[in-house]
């Protein structure tokens, strides 16, 4: 997935004020995949003038000029991140929330294999895995015995 437009051409003909600058920044700069309410938090910090509706607005500005992407991971608010250079994957903490990007062949093999078989064109893929990172797996082996524990793991005494 290739980056189709700059920021800059991207918001040729949009007022290029601070706030908006900001946000952009806070997105392309920052780690992590941040939903609306960390950006608003981040921002407000920068510039006590910012307020939630600017946020909202500007990404919905950024989604319609390819800028960014809104990601949907296994919680109830999106996340957003700037629009990648190369197309990835997430791996989603149920248990902390953290988010971690990955690439594989194997997606490759598969939209290659599945666009063949249906005769069907694929541009892209949006993958994200659910479950529990290294830190979260020892706290629930550690901390939940027996009924809590991950499935398919033994219960350490």
């Amino acid at each position: 997935m290739a980056r189709a437009k700059t920021a800059k051409s991207a918001l040729e003909g949009q007022r290029l004020t601070t706030q908006r600058k900001l946000l952009y920044d806070l997105i392309r700069k920052g780690h992590g995949h941040p939903g609306v309410d960390e950006l608003y938090r981040q921002a407000k910090e920068l510039d006590p003038r910012m307020s939630l509706s600017t946020v909202y607005r500007n990404l919905r500005l950024f989604k319609k000029l390819g800028l960014v992407e809104e990601l949907h991971l296994e919680e109830e608010h999106h996340h957003y991140e700037s629009r990648p250079a190369t197309e990835h994957y997430h791996l989603v903490c149920l248990g902390c929330g953290r988010v971690i990007e990955f690439r594989s062949p194997l997606v490759d093999q598969l939209k290659k294999e599945v666009g063949h078989g249906e005769d069907f064109f694929i541009t892209g893929a949006d993958v994200s895995l659910a479950g529990y990172c290294a830190k979260c797996q020892e706290k629930r082996q550690d901390g939940k015995a027996g009924r809590d524990a991950l499935p398919g793991s033994a219960v350490r005494r």
